[in-house]
C-alpha cells in the first residue's frame, strides 16, 4: 500500500517495491490517475539522462482515498505501508491507516506490517505514528506495538513538476537513495530491492538533510533573486554555484564533525550532489524548491538547524548566513507560506521575525549577522519588493 500516486510515489517508492516483487496499491485523490492505475495496471518511468531511458513499473494498481472500507482492507493484508504525501499531510491519513491497522488485528494476521513515511523530514515515520495512534482504540496499541513498526527511513529522489500527455508517465533522475535501519525492522520481513540498510539512521538523514535539502532550497533561494526560473538555471551561474558550493562546504564540516565522515568521501559526495542540482536533462522550477519557506525556515529544519549548530562548534557559517537572509526574500505571489512571511516582516519587522519564526534570540551572534547581511541583499538586489522599506527601518531601530 502507497498513499500518495503523485511524482514520488510513481517516480520513486512504487518502481521499487515492484522491482522488489510487491504488487504495489496507490491510495490517491486524483480519479483520473486512479481509474488509469486500475485499468492498466502499470505505466512508464523515465530517466532523465542523455539517452533518456525508460521502463515499465508493473503488478500496481490503485483505490480511491474516499473508499475507506477498500482502503482500511487492503491495509489489513498489506506486508507494507509506505506514503509519499508531504510531511505535512501525515496526520491526514492516520485515520485511514489506524482504521486498516485496527481491521487487520482483528483478524488476526500474524505478518508483521511495516509502515514507512517517506517524507523529506527527520523521523517523519515516528510522527505518523503519534498521528496514527491517536485514532487507535487503546486496547489496540499494545496489541500493535507487537506487530506494527513505524521505522524512520531516508529517501532522496528529484522528481520536478511535469505535465505529460501520459497522466501517469513520470521523468525523474538517475540517481536514488532509501535508507532503513535494521534495528527497526521485524522479523519476517522481505527486503526492498537497492534499499541500503543500515545500522544507524542518523548519519545519513542529516548528511542527506544538510547536503541535498540545504543545498537544493539554497541553490532556489539565490536563483530566486536573480531572476532565474529553474534550478539548472541557477546552477548554471558561476556565482550561485560558488554559493551553493560555499554552503555544502560549511554543512559538510559540521556532518564530519558530528558524525565522522571521511573528509575527502564526503567531499566526493558533495560533488555528486552538485551535478545532480545541474542536471541539463530536465528543469526542476525554482518556485517549487523553493515553496513553504517558513517551513524551510524552521529551528530543525535545512537552513537554521545546520547554521546554529556549526557556529556552536566554532565552525564557519557565512554561506549558510546568506542562505538564510536570501530566504527570508521569497515573495513568490502563489506561495501561501511565503506570503505569510513577507506580510510578518513587513508588520513586525525583520528582528521579530528571525526571533519569534526562526526561533534564534536577538542576544545570538547569528540574530544580528543574518540582519546585516539581509540588508547586504536588499542593497545589491533593488528590485526585490517582497519585504517593505518599513521592516528595514524596525530592524535597524532595534
Amino acid at each position: 500500500m502507497h498513499f500518495g500516486a503523485g511524482n514520488i510515489g510513481r517516480g520513486f517508492i512504487g518502481p521499487m517495491l515492484s522491482k522488489s516483487g510487491y504488487k504495489v496499491c496507490f491510495v490517491g485523490r486524483n480519479k483520473k490517475q486512479i481509474t488509469q492505475l486500475q485499468k492498466r495496471g502499470q505505466y512508464q518511468v523515465t530517466l532523465a539522462n542523455e539517452d533518456r531511458d525508460s521502463f515499465i513499473v508493473s503488478n500496481v494498481t490503485a483505490i480511491h482515498i474516499g473508499e475507506a472500507d477498500d482502503v482500511a482492507k487492503a491495509i489489513a493484508e498489506a506486508e507494507i505501508v509506505t506514503t509519499a504525501v508531504g510531511i505535512l499531510a501525515l496526520k491526514d491519513i492516520a485515520s485511514s491507516i489506524a482504521r486498516g491497522i485496527e481491521l487487520r488485528l482483528k483478524s488476526d494476521n500474524p505478518k508483521p506490517l511495516h509502515v514507512f513515511a517517506c517524507e523529506n523530514g527527520i523521523k517523519s515515520s515516528r510522527r505518523l505514528k503519534e498521528s496514527v495512534y491517536l485514532h487507535l482504540k487503546h486496547s489496540f496499541r499494545e496489541k500493535a506495538d507487537h506487530c506494527i513498526a513505524f521505522p524512520n527511513v531516508m529517501v532522496d529522489r528529484i522528481v520536478p513538476v511535469q505535465k505529460n500527455k501520459d497522466s501517469l508517465e513520470i521523468l525523474v533522475e538517475p540517481y536514488k537513495e532509501w535508507v532503513i535501519p535494521r534495528s527497526e525492522i521485524m522479523s519476517g520481513y522481505n527486503e526492498i530491492q537497492g534499499a541500503h540498510y543500515v545500522n544507524s539512521l542518523d548519519p545519513y538523514l542529516e548528511r542527506k538533510l544538510y547536503t541535498v535539502n540545504t543545498g537544493h532550497c539554497c541553490a532556489a533561494y539565490f536563483g530566486y533573486l536573480e531572476g532565474y526560473s529553474s534550478i539548472q538555471e541557477a546552477m548554471s551561474d558561476p556565482g550561485i554555484r560558488s554559493r551553493v558550493r560555499g554552503v555544502l562546504q560549511e554543512t559538510g564540516a559540521l556532518l564530519v564533525h558530528l558524525y565522522g565522515f571521511d573528509p575527502a568521501a564526503h567531499h566526493k559526495y558533495i560533488n555528486k550532489m552538485m551535478k545532480r542540482f545541474e542536471n541539463p536533462h530536465f528543469n526542476d522550477s525554482i518556485t517549487r524548491v523553493a515553496r513553504s519557506p517558513l517551513r524551510k525556515l524552521s529551528p530543525t529544519e535545512r537552513l537554521i538547524q545546520p547554521a546554529m549548530l556549526a557556529f556552536k562548534y566554532g565552525l564557519e557559517v557565512n554561506y549558510l548566513v546568506r542562505a538564510i537572509a536570501s530566504a527570508l526574500f521569497f515573495d513568490y505571489r502563489n506561495d501561501e507560506e511565503a506570503l505569510q512571511l513577507q506580510e510578518a516582516i513587513r508588520k513586525f519587522g525583520l528582528s521579530e521575525v528571525i526571533s519569534t519564526m526562526l526561533m534564534i534570540p536577538a542576544d545570538h551572534p547569528l540574530h544580528g549577522q543574518i540582519i546585516g547581511e539581509y540588508h547586504k541583499i536588499r542593497l545589491q538586489n533593488p528590485h526585490m519588493t517582497g519585504s517593505s522599506f518599513e521592516s528595514m527601518i524596525n530592524s535597524l531601530r532595534l
